[in-house]
Formats: C-alpha cells, structure tokens, sequence
C-alpha cells in the first residue's frame, strides 16, 4: 500500500520555508566517539553502505535492502555485515515492489554522538496524496546492539519525483547552523537540501535542469580549503550534451541563505563521485567514476586521455593548490593502470560507483571502486588503499562484491545515485 503521510511523521513540503519539529534518531548514548563519521556500530571504525535496490523483499521485486559491512582492524569486509530492509522492525514502512529501498545510501553522524546513521533514496515508494513514485529518504540510527529507531526525512512533492535516487549530508553551512547536517536530495531533474538550523530545517532548492531521467550524483568535500564541506553535483542530458552536462561545485552564501556555484567542468557524463585527500596533501579531492566525454568537442578533454576511459576508470580532480585554486591538477586511471585490479575490458563499467574512506584506521583515505559489468555483469567491487605519500598509487585490493557503495570521510558523504 502507499508510504501514508501519517507515517511520514518528519516529512516536509518543499518550499525554501523554516519548518520545525525534526529529530534525529538516537544512536547509543554512551558511545564513545568514533574515529570515522561512517561507524555505524560504534566500534572506532568506518563501515560501508552497500545498496541493493533491486533485490527481492519478503517476496516483493526490486523493494531493496542495504547491506551494512563492517569494517575492522583487517579493513572493511572481512567483519561480516548486516542485512537493513523497510521489514527490519525499527525502519518505517513496508517492502513494496519497485520501492528500490538502497537506490542511494549514505553513511554520516547527524546528530553528533560519534556513531553514524544510515540515509537510505526509495525512488519507487507511493506516496500518499503525492503519488505514485514520489520517492522517500529514511534515516536509521545506528548503535553497538545494530539499528536504532528510524523515521523519514524527506519525500517526494509530486508523482515521478523520486527523491531518493541520490543523497549526501554535511555540515555545508559551517558556523551558520551550530555545526549541523545538511541533507541533500537528488531526484527527478533536481536537487535540494534539508538544512538543519538547531530545532528547525528548511528545504531549498539546489540545482532544476534537464538531467536525461538519470539521477544527478552527488558527494561532499572541502574543495575550496576553508575547513568547511561543499557540494559536487554531476549530471547529463541524453540528446542535448554540449549544453547540459556539467560537474559543478558548490558553497554555501550566508548573505543569501544559499548554495552558490563556483567551479565546473562540462561536457563530462559522471556514473558516480567521491571526495577525500588521495594525494596526501592536506586537501580533498573529487574522483570521478567512469567519466565520459559525452560530445566529441574536445573540450579541454573532461575525463583524460580517451584510452584511459576503455571499461571506464577514475578522473581525479586535486585540491587546491598553492594560488587556491581547485582541480588544476588531475590524474586518470582504469584497469590497465598499474597496481589497479583486472585488465579494461568494454563494458565493465570500472568506477560506476564509488566510494572513500580510512577503512582500516590507518589515517590514509582508501577507495571502493565497483565494476557492475565486471564477471559477465556479475558485478564486482574492490577495495584500493592508497599509499600516504603524494601521488602514490600502492594498491592492494580485496574484493568486496555488489557494486553500489556509499559511506562517509572527514567533511561528508559521498554518494553514488543510480
């Protein structure tokens, strides 16, 4: 049956108006902080969120669940995992066919209490008296004894909206909001943030353009240096490229109440992104997963030399340099790099998601890249620590499995919408 506004008992109409009465859930009061804003359970370190919106729930296709895989002092995989469906008792809602429950997930502490929640998109869930497809993001806390409370955050105005195809969370907003998240949504041709002023939010609209029916991919980092997160929005449009397919940047405009754009790069088709200091040098970076040159304009070649795109691969942006400028310097690999994983085969898919963070507490940001086409379109996903030193590419890969992944680093969440 269709998601009921009674249920959606912190759900808000979208109108960039203050509204009150938001809660996160609670995590385990007692816990000591983590050393990552993904740990789920509160043991220190960070976990992954491993979407799989089309997988079959208590019978119903494609009403999807989450796997939480822990991550541990052998690093993230190999500490067993746990199962997150809208039939787990504490999530609200029911497993419904075509809800895609783990379309998009994000692992992120909200509330401050050193453990993280989970963000789950249903782009697929009806919703009362705004219809079919109107989409859903839910929030779950996490705890040492597994899922805490849930409630809803976030759902679709309208039919077809599908909010929850992409989603992220930071503190975009820095000493404005008290040190607050914002939650960011991408759905149908849009994005907008839920911005959290002490007990109150508001919801603003980001980004309205053509986006080809994809969902626009979103990820957190302090790009810009000023020790406060910005937001990477990548989207493309199918038919029109030269003019509606953009990475962009954005930063938060106290004077405005806004998010303001201030760094792009066109003409790149974008499947995933992910932020974090892969380089070591004290500033996040942006990669972008399987990157295309989506016209052939030549246009200060988007994604790399067009070898390195064979099977897809990883076009990193670095952070600022010394005149502070970002994304002047880039690198570009695939599986014919050495050190990565597997040899670039058409239709891997290499880096159509991806995700970072320090799994093994180590204090060097590692990458998950996955490779949906990879195994005959099994689908695959490896793990690739980084060496600290700058530029080092010291790969050593373990293989994690289903290829949608989402968690969170030092400034925010980077997200993989689908």
């Amino acid at each position: 049956m269709p998601y009921s506004r009674r249920v959606l008992t912190y759900a808000i109409a979208v109108a960039a108006a203050a509204t009150a009465g938001f809660v996160f859930p609670a995590g385990a009061a007692a816990a000591a902080p983590g050393t990552a804003l993904s740990d789920f359970n509160g043991d220190g370190y960070a976990d992954l969120a491993v979407g799989v919106p089309d997988g079959t729930v208590a019978g119903q296709a494609k009403a999807g669940y989450v796997n939480i895989v822990w991550g541990g002092k052998k690093g993230v995989g190999a500490h067993g995992s746990i199962r997150i469906t809208q039939a787990t008792a504490e999530v609200p809602g029911t497993p419904e066919a075509g809800d895609r429950f783990g379309a998009s997930v994000a692992l992120t502490d909200l509330n401050g209490d050193g453990i993280a929640e989970l963000l789950a998109g249903a782009p697929g869930e009806d919703v009362t008296d705004r219809g079919t497809d109107a989409g859903l993001v839910t929030v779950v806390g996490g705890s040492k004894d597994g899922p805490g409370p849930g409630s809803s955050v976030l759902s679709g105005p309208a039919p077809s909206a599908a909010y929850g195809r992409s989603v992220a969370a930071a503190d975009l907003t820095g000493g404005d909001n008290g040190g607050n998240k914002a939650i960011v949504v991408g759905g149908t041709d849009k994005v907008v943030a839920r911005v959290i002023q002490g007990e109150d939010s508001m919801v603003t609209t980001i980004v309205t353009a053509p986006m080809g029916g994809r969902a626009p991919v979103l990820a957190t980092g302090d790009f810009d240096g000023d020790s406060t997160a910005d937001l990477a929005v990548a989207y493309w449009t199918a038919g029109n490229p030269s003019t509606q397919s953009h990475v962009r940047l954005f930063k938060w405009d106290p004077d405005r109440s806004e998010m303001a754009n201030f760094w792009n790069t066109d003409n790149a088709g974008v499947s995933a992104l992910a932020a974090g200091d892969f380089d070591g040098d004290g500033h996040d970076d942006l990669a972008l997963g399987e990157c295309r040159e989506i016209a052939d304009e030549n246009i200060d070649d988007p994604c790399g030399p067009e070898k390195l795109a064979k099977g897809g691969g990883l076009h990193i942006h670095y952070g600022s340099d010394a005149d502070g400028s970002f994304g002047t310097r880039a690198q570009t690999l695939n599986q014919d790099t050495a050190g990565v994983p597997g040899v670039a085969e058409d239709g891997d898919r290499f880096g159509a998601a991806v995700s970072a963070d320090d799994y093994n507490a180590d204090g060097v940001p590692d990458v998950t890249v996955g490779s949906p086409g990879e195994n005959a379109a099994l689908g695959a996903a490896w793990l690739l620590p980084r060496g600290a030193a700058a530029g080092s590419a010291a790969f050593s890969p373990r293989t994690l499995g289903l290829p949608y992944l989402s968690t969170a680093h030092k400034y925010g969440t980077p997200l993989n919408g689908r």
